[in-house]
């Protein structure tokens, strides 16, 4: 009997194994099967993956409605890929989402971008608290020089926050400016860094934490605890100087991006090199 758990279970070991995707995105498909199996046992349905019907699916699109429409079109590809590879495998002979139509509408929302004023009291607020004469093996010290080298990175590279976070000590040169970032599907890109006091204060972090990056297993940006700064913990970060510079509005990792992608429009760069920067 080929049930529901039976089938998520071989579908996130062939993600895993097969398509070698990202333990985040392995993370979110198991959130959104388990989802559809506890909707399926309170229904009290049955947990074969053969008695799966249309009626079922729709009575669960009818469940999830109340979630950002962002958040159902992502749980409605994780099942619709989960069939469509037990299809594939001949493990069903009928895919119940074949001829179901299914549209999801995002309100289409302007990219937040930071203006020159925001970016210039982010960058002030950060390196104020790096004070000339500090004890430079003090907490506060370190501290504050990580969260130079973390927006120093973002504006200068516009990578994603998992990159940066991601990003080890071996992916960057600083002697010639670049940084190899790893993206999507492991697609790597180089960035050039061409701001002289951007990689003066890459290489003062570097140097200053050489030590503990070799024992974080040569990540980068290194938390207290001397382990890898998480994607969260750069979020924080952002939050923090943005809060600290008065900044009105809710300010992302993201923004970053956004802004650097816009500045390289507005300087006439190919559209078609900016995407390849990012890493699209």
């Amino acid at each position: 009997m080929y049930s529901l758990l039976t089938a998520t279970n071989e579908f996130i070991g062939h993600c895993k194994f097969e398509k070698n995707l990202s333990p985040k995105t392995i993370k979110a498909y198991q959130i959104d099967l388990k989802q559809l199996f506890k909707f399926l046992e309170e229904r009290k349905y049955s947990s074969l993956i053969s008695a799966i019907t249309k009626i079922q699916l729709r009575e669960y699109l009818e469940n999830i409605s109340t979630l950002k429409p962002k958040s159902i079109k992502r749980k409605i590809a994780t099942i619709k890929a989960m069939f469509n590879y037990l299809e594939f495998e001949d493990t069903i002979t009928v895919n119940p989402l074949r001829k179901m139509r299914i549209n999801i509408k995002e309100p289409k929302r302007l990219p937040k971008v930071l203006d020159i004023t925001e970016i210039k009291e982010i960058f002030k607020t950060a390196y104020a608290r790096k004070t000339i004469g500090m004890n430079k093996k003090s907490y506060s010290y370190r501290e504050s020089l990580m969260n130079i080298a973390v927006v120093e990175l973002l504006f200068a590279t516009g990578a994603r926050v998992s990159e940066i976070a991601d990003l080890r000590s071996d992916q960057l040169n600083l002697t010639l400016g670049t940084v190899t970032l790893k993206g999507k599907g492991d697609k790597e890109r180089s960035i050039q860094i061409c701001n002289r006091e951007t990689l003066s204060i890459l290489k003062i972090y570097h140097a200053l934490f050489e030590t503990k990056i070799s024992k974080a297993g040569g990540y980068f940006l290194i938390n207290r605890f001397n382990m890898k700064l998480s994607d969260q913990s750069i979020r924080n970060i952002v939050k923090s100087l943005s809060n600290k510079a008065g900044l009105q509005r809710h300010i992302t990792p993201h923004c970053f991006r956004h802004t650097f992608a816009t500045l390289l429009l507005e300087k006439d760069v190919d559209i078609k090199y900016i995407q390849l920067l990012l890493g699209h």
